[in-house]
């Protein structure tokens, strides 16, 4: 029996759909080029002939885009770029600047605790380790290299960054991840998780008793840019009998001073 001449087809449409969403992509970039070179706001008839797109076409992609932010409407019906590039400017500004901008001090609060120092960034519902200062007499394995991720409620840093954001940011992170655990200490449930949360708040900075690996301990203050959104996070990691509280004030004002070097003038 010969097989139905639908199948071919069928095992073509991924193909056939990302063409689709590449051609989307294309266009939407054809348009907010063309937004990025006037310095005002633009009708959609000029956005149409500037671009080649049909109006309807351009008109259906406008819309997505303001959707997302990226391209504002104004009350007359023009179109101009959104403010959610400006935010997005900044935050990859602030991630490209934070490395060179913290390596410096990092190796000084290394040199002074004689423990492992990280730099983090928050990537999604992960945080990032962008770059490290340690050596061996820190006493620990370094267990997530450069470039290494790990859930935000099982880390110092992490913490920081779910700390800014309020209780229903929160919990739809806790439906997303489910709160999985690593260790014994990892908090996997939502009200334990808010009540740590209130105590990063109100001292201002974050610690891990071993919740992401068994027998590590970390705290961590938080790195902020010039409009004081928390950018990044340092910490300092240190096998679970050998971390001590007297490096929070070394630990803070060396974030601190990071911070200040990126701009930010609200501590």
């Amino acid at each position: 029996m010969t097989p139905p001449r639908a199948l071919p087809a069928l095992r073509e449409q991924p193909a056939c759909n990302d063409r689709m969403a590449i051609q989307v992509l294309d266009r939407a970039m054809r348009l907010l080029d063309a937004l990025a070179e006037r310095s005002g706001a633009v009708s959609l008839k000029e956005l149409a002939l500037a671009t080649g797109l049909h109006p309807s076409t351009a008109h259906r992609i406008l819309n997505d885009l303001v959707v997302g932010r990226l391209i504002e409407r104004t009350d007359n019906g023009m179109y101009a770029l959104g403010m959610r590039l400006l935010e997005l400017g900044h935050l990859v500004k602030s991630r490209l600047d934070v490395r060179e901008v913290a390596l410096e001090p990092m190796r000084e609060l290394h040199e002074r605790t004689g423990q492992t120092v990280n730099l983090s960034v928050r990537q999604g519902d992960e945080i990032v380790y962008i770059d490290r200062a340690y050596s061996e007499r820190s006493g620990m394995q370094v267990v997530r290299a450069i470039g290494g991720r790990a859930p935000l409620h099982l880390t110092s840093t992490g913490k920081l960054f779910l700390a800014a954001g309020d209780e229903r940011q929160l919990r739809a992170y806790a439906m997303r991840t489910g709160l999985v655990g690593n260790t014994r200490n990892s908090l996997t449930d939502v009200i334990l998780l808010e009540r740590e949360l209130s105590l990063v708040r109100r001292h201002g900075y974050a610690r891990d008793n071993e919740e992401l690996e068994p027998g590590v301990r970390c705290i961590a203050a938080s790195i902020r840019d010039e409009s004081g959104l928390i950018v990044a996070g340092l910490s300092i990691s240190a096998p679970s009998s050998r971390l001590q509280d007297e490096w929070l004030a070394d630990l803070t004002d060396t974030a601190d001073r990071i911070s200040r070097a990126l701009g930010c003038r609200t501590l």
